[in-house]
């Protein structure tokens, strides 16, 4: 659903850890069915979730296909490179030309000639006043929070457009209006940029993206020529200190138009809103400027920047390389005004019995209940609870609602089991049992375990039971056991051991099969009785049988002789 914004989620890869959610500052996720989405509408692509996300879920929209369909149309496209390449890739700027050119750019300039131009407007719009609070407009997840989050402040960004969008319009004045301009760095922030200013830069790619490009086209850097021409049109000098924190400031400094002014460099969104929290700008005696960035330690932390280099060495990277020129002019060449309104995120305010009847749902009925623990990603259940009413959470987020559910449903089981249930540690100690187990095996102590809060748990099995040898071989190898018929003070017990967790956790049921048992071998035995007496009264039928055969047999016998006796006298 969220696919064409910049930031989206793979729905597959996503796993209810909610890690996201923990990490977006203004909490523009939503989840349904167990999966994490971003609310475009809130977002502010600071990246954050793309960093953190476990399992690679969130993903960042490429856009090498968009530049390709340019390079289709046979339209010149020229790159727009942010000031952080030179911290990030290990060339020089003659490499770093060829490769984009061998992708198909036409040209390749630098932004950072785009934030000069920035940082001299800044410092010639700051003269208008004597007091007043300014923030820069260099980082568009700055901007978007505030004007979101926090629109009081909106008037007190400058009015100028980012470095990215001047450079563009600096550009296009130079080589022409048909010119295509596609912005290359470490920031998904500046996808929306592009978005939202298509007659100046028609796509966004980070360095991520860069990187994946060469490698698809195979791009040997041995066959790139060194000695060809470098960028246009000329090369950046103190705006390529924009991507180290702090960077603007200095090129303030280095202009000397604003000596007057309290330069202050604030990084991360949190740390803005706390130094903005309960200010009243038109109170302020004196002109403070505040280079605001979203990325801890600069752009050359971005969320896209690629890289697994030590940030020292970037930051010593960008330093190193960054030129300085002998004057820096009071005017500037190109200026992209621009006024930022306020489009506040409207926030639901929830009446108390609406809040009630949410906690509710996570199993919290008291003050007592809301733990806060932070687990769902909120940082308080009255948070999460809001977040349920609106339809951007659900109840199986709350961790300590789903483990109390758990339990009860394990309790409830483990309670109606006809059969004996135990569980032992490593230490061959009870750590769970039902009452089945302690009416079979603990009848004469019932009493005394059943007073104590704990009950059998804490105990030692082989204190107990005399197989606990079944325990020791089961968490030793990790096998099922299973005894028949053990012989358990004149009881049969059937027991059945498993492993629960590798080394440390065993359980078992078991069965008394003694009534069972016994009444098999009555059965048995009743049939062995009447088979024996139906075997008797067989042999007797068949000695009755056999006696009246004889007596018939000399019956027919004699009559038999009679009848040869009377034959012989007729005869004579």
């Amino acid at each position: 659903m969220d696919k064409l914004y910049p930031v989206y989620t793979l729905n597959n890869e996503c796993h209810d850890c909610y890690k996201c959610i923990r990490e977006c500052h203004v909490k523009a996720i939503s989840i349904q069915n167990g999966h994490a989405s971003v609310i475009p509408s809130k977002c502010i692509a600071c990246g954050n979730c793309v960093k953190t996300c476990p399992n690679n879920a969130k993903r960042v929209r490429n856009d090498i296909d968009k530049v390709k369909t340019l390079f289709h149309a046979q339209q010149e496209v020229y790159v727009s490179l942010a000031p952080s390449w030179s911290g990030i890739f290990d060339y020089s700027p003659s490499k770093m030309v060829g490769i984009l050119k061998r992708l198909g750019f036409k040209h390749v300039s630098e932004t950072a000639l785009g934030a000069q131009e920035v940082s001299i407007q800044s410092a010639k719009y700051m003269k208008q006043f004597d007091k007043g609070l300014f923030i820069s407009s260099a980082c568009p997840v700055v901007v978007d929070y505030i004007r979101l989050y926090n629109p009081k402040f909106a008037q007190n960004i400058i009015p100028i457009a980012s470095p990215v969008q001047t450079h563009a319009k600096m550009l296009k004045e130079i080589y022409g209006n048909q010119i295509h301009v596609v912005f290359m760095g470490p920031c998904i922030a500046k996808k929306n940029e592009s978005d939202s200013n298509p007659s100046l830069l028609s796509a966004a790619l980070t360095f991520e993206e860069l990187k994946l490009w060469i490698q698809e086209e195979y791009i040997s850097l041995s066959d790139i020529d060194e000695n060809q021409e470098g960028f246009i049109p000329q090369n950046a000098y103190e705006g390529s200190l924009y991507a180290v924190e702090g960077g603007m400031n200095e090129t303030l400094k280095l202009g000397g138009q604003a000596d007057d002014v309290q330069l202050l460099n604030i990084s991360s969104i949190e740390n803005l809103e706390k130094t903005l929290q309960g200010l009243d700008a038109s109170t302020l005696d004196k002109k403070i400027f505040i280079e605001a960035l979203s990325c801890n330690g600069g752009c050359l932390a971005g969320p896209c920047s690629s890289t697994k280099k030590p940030e020292i060495l970037r930051i010593s990277n960008v330093l190193s390389k960054a030129q300085k020129r002998d004057e820096i002019p009071k005017e500037p060449k190109t200026v992209v005004e621009c006024n930022f309104s306020q489009i506040p995120v409207q926030k639901e305010h929830y009446s108390l019995e609406m809040i009630t009847e949410a906690l509710k749902k996570v199993g919290k009925y008291s003050e007592e209940d809301e733990l806060n623990c932070g687990g769902c990603g909120y940082n308080t259940c009255r948070e999460l609870a809001s977040a349920l009413i609106s339809g951007e959470a659900e109840p199986s987020m709350c961790v300590s609602y789903m483990r109390k559910i758990a339990m009860q449903k394990a309790a409830a089981m483990l309670r109606c089991m006809p059969s004996a249930i135990v569980m032992v540690d490593k230490d061959l100690r009870i750590v769970e049992s039902n009452e089945a187990f302690m009416k079979m095996f603990c009848q004469d102590m019932i009493d005394i375990f059943s007073e104590r809060p704990e009950g059998l748990n804490g105990a030692c099995i082989d204190r107990i039971v005399d197989f606990s040898d079944i325990f020791k071989e089961t968490l030793k190898t990790q096998k099922d056991i299973h005894k028949e018929h053990y012989n358990f003070k004149n009881r049969l017990l059937d027991i059945s051991a498993f492993s629960i967790e590798k080394n440390e956790l065993a359980g078992a049921i078991i069965t008394d099969v003694t009534q069972s048992e016994m009444g098999r071998e009555k059965i048995a035995q009743r049939a062995h009785e009447v088979i024996n007496k139906n075997i008797a009264i067989v042999q007797e039928i068949a000695c009755l049988l056999g006696e009246h055969m004889v007596e018939t047999e000399l019956l027919l016998s004699t009559i038999a002789q009679d009848y040869d006796t009377s034959d012989s006298e007729d005869k004579k």
